[in-house]
């Protein structure tokens, strides 16, 4: 039996919920920040509120990851730190140009990170499947960013397209850091394989989060 495959000591089991709740926390960190600066762009008062609800929401789920730590005896600063390189990269590489691409941004590539988050919680414990599966519940952006980009394009039509090649490439800059991660952080890449069986349950995987995207995107408007 190959390594991919042996089972997973209780330690490595506990150390790849750690990484998980980690990089969470730390997904969970910067988009309250990135709802900020995006409600500090919006186009108008109602928006701005809606946003800096949702910012105060993600904050809110932060907390809860960052006290789920403690209860584990383990500093969330510490469980954040190996992920804010890989996560910094992917902000910094797709930066968006204007208050559309934001929303596309939070919606669409957010969206696929937190798929990828829940395949990984369904091969843990029950109990961080639950705290995992409340930490990534809709906050409102998502009926808010689809709304906002739908009504841009009957206005618009033009912005589709433009918007389109915006989500192809948040989407491909998901997976290298999503691979990234994995590569990194040795006993999340074999809970994934070993979990789900083999390197062909692993394709099932990506299509699943590859179909799930095809559905945001026609939710949008927008060609996948």
């Amino acid at each position: 039996m190959s390594e991919w495959t042996d089972p997973m000591s209780e330690e490595d089991r506990r150390q790849a919920s750690v990484d998980l709740l980690g990089v969470l926390a730390y997904a969970e960190l910067t988009a309250f920040e990135r709802l900020a600066v995006d409600a500090s762009l919006a186009p108008t008062l109602a928006d701005k509120a809606a946003l800096g609800g949702m910012a105060v929401a993600e904050f809110g789920h932060y907390q809860v990851l960052h006290e789920r730590l403690a209860a584990l005896g383990v500093d969330s600063t510490v469980a954040m730190a190996p992920f804010v390189g890989p996560l910094d990269a992917f902000h910094d590489s797709t930066t968006p140009a204007d208050w559309l691409e934001s929303l596309v941004k939070a919606y669409v590539g957010d969206g696929f990170a937190a798929d990828f988050y829940r395949e990984v919680a369904d091969l843990m414990d029950d109990s961080t499947q639950s705290l995992v599966g409340d930490v990534l519940d809709d906050t409102g952006h998502a009926e808010f960013a689809v709304a906002h980009v739908r009504s841009a394009i009957e206005a618009d039509p033009a912005v589709g397209g433009r918007l389109a090649l915006w989500a192809r490439r948040l989407v491909g800059e998901a997976l290298v850091q999503a691979q990234r991660i994995a590569v990194d952080r040795d006993v999340l890449a074999r809970l994934i394989v070993g979990g789900v069986g083999d390197l062909t349950a692993v394709g099932e995987l990506l299509a699943r989060l590859t179909q799930r995207h095809s559905e945001r995107m026609e939710s949008l408007g927008l060609q996948a």
